[in-house]
C-alpha cells in the first residue's frame, strides 16, 4: 500500500478522500492507515468527529459524479478548507509519483499527498474547483435539468426523422411533453436568475450574441467570471490554446480540459455573435481572410467572447463596442 504523507511543516494535516457511491475512504497525513466511512449523513458526521481534534490544512476530494458534494459541502460548512479536483488531475499526479496501481486506499493516500503538494503552490485556487454554496447548487440543478431535457428532446427529434419510423404518435406525445417541461424549467430558471443574479445577468445580456441559456450556464458553472484575468478564465473554461512543442518541432495548438458544458454554450453563442456582433463578426472575418480554418476561427471567437464577458463583469459596466475592437 502507498505510504501516507507526513503532516505539513507547521504540523497541520492534509486529508485525501476517495469517494464511492456508498463509502468514503479517508487518508489523513501522518496516520498509519486509511479510515472508511459510509457516504451518508451519519458517515460524514463521524468523519467530522474524527477531524475535529486536528489542525486540517486542506481536505481534498476527487470529483465523482456528484457523490462527493454532500460530504464536501458539510465539511466546508463546518469550517474546514475543502477543495475538489478533476479525476484526471489526480490520476496524472499519481502516475507522476510512481503510483501505477489503483485502489480506494491508494487513491485516498495519493489525494492526501496531492493536497500537501498543492498547499506549497501559490495558485491553489486556479487548480481546484470551488465548491458551490446553496444558491449556486440550486442554479446548477436548474441548468443541468434544462440540459438533460434538451438532450432528450434532441434524441426524440432525431428518432422522428429516421426513415421508416412507425411510432410517430408516441414520439409526438413525448416531444410535446418535453417542450412543456422545458418551458416550465426555463421560466423557473429565469425567475431564479432574476431574483439572485439580476445585476450580473443584465451586464452579460448587454453583449450581442449572448442569450439566456449562455447567461444561466455561465452563472452556474463559472462563478469565477469577473474575478480572473481574460487569460486565466480562458484556461479555466478550456478555450485557451495549448502548445505541443518539442525541440524544433512545433505542433498544432489545441484546446483541452476545462469545463465542457460551458464550451458547448459558448460555441453556439460565438456562432451567433460571428454573424450579429460587430466586434466578433469583424474578428472572425479577419481570421478567415488570413487563412485560418473556419472552425479554428470560431474557437478563437469563443475565447474572445469569453474574455469580453469576463471584462464586462469585472468592470461592472455594460458592453461598449468601442472598447472591444481589435
Amino acid at each position: 500500500m502507498t505510504s501516507l504523507p507526513s503532516p505539513t511543516s507547521d504540523g497541520r494535516v492534509t486529508v485525501g478522500i476517495d469517494v464511492a457511491k456508498a463509502t468514503l475512504e479517508v487518508a489523513i497525513s501522518g496516520q498509519a492507515k486509511t479510515l472508511a466511512f459510509a457516504n451518508d449523513e451519519a458517515g460524514c458526521a463521524a468523519l467530522l468527529a474524527e477531524l475535529s481534534g486536528l489542525q486540517v490544512a486542506l481536505v481534498l476530494f476527487e470529483a465523482t459524479g456528484g457523490f462527493e458534494l454532500a460530504c464536501a459541502t458539510a465539511l466546508q460548512l463546518a469550517g474546514l478548507p475543502v477543495a475538489v479536483v478533476n479525476p484526471r488531475q489526480a490520476r496524472d499526479f499519481a502516475r507522476a509519483m510512481g503510483h501505477l496501481a489503483k485502489t480506494d486506499r491508494i487513491d485516498a493516500a495519493v489525494l492526501a499527498d496531492m493536497a500537501r503538494t498543492l498547499l506549497a503552490r501559490g495558485d491553489l485556487s486556479k487548480l481546484v474547483k470551488r465548491l458551490p454554496d446553496a444558491q449556486q447548487l440550486e442554479l446548477q440543478g436548474l441548468v443541468t435539468r434544462r440540459r438533460q431535457l434538451m438532450a432528450m428532446k434532441m434524441a426524440e427529434d432525431h428518432r422522428m426523422k429516421m426513415p421508416g419510423v412507425r411510432q410517430r404518435r408516441s414520439l409526438n406525445t413525448i416531444i410535446k411533453a418535453l417542450d412543456r417541461e422545458i418551458a416550465r424549467v426555463d421560466k423557473d430558471l429565469q425567475a431564479f436568475v432574476g431574483a439572485n443574479y439580476a445585476e450580473i445577468a443584465t451586464l452579460l445580456d448587454s453583449v450581442k450574441g449572448v442569450g439566456k441559456a449562455t447567461i444561466s450556464t455561465l452563472l452556474a458553472e463559472v462563478p469565477e467570471l469577473g474575478k480572473l484575468s481574460g487569460r486565466e478564465v480562458s484556461a479555466l473554461v478550456g478555450v485557451a490554446p495549448i502548445n505541443r512543442d518539442s525541440g524544433t518541432m512545433r505542433g498544432k495548438r489545441s484546446i483541452f480540459g476545462g469545463r465542457p458544458d460551458v464550451r458547448r454554450v459558448l460555441y453556439m453563442a460565438a456562432l451567433v455573435a460571428s454573424r450579429h456582433n460587430p466586434v466578433i463578426k469583424a474578428f472572425y472575418a479577419r481570421l478567415v481572410a488570413a487563412g485560418k480554418p473556419k472552425k479554428l476561427a470560431l474557437v478563437a471567437c469563443m475565447r474572445k467572447l469569453l474574455t469580453i464577458l469576463n471584462a464586462v463583469v469585472r468592470s461592472g459596466k455594460p458592453w461598449n463596442e468601442a472598447l472591444h475592437r481589435g
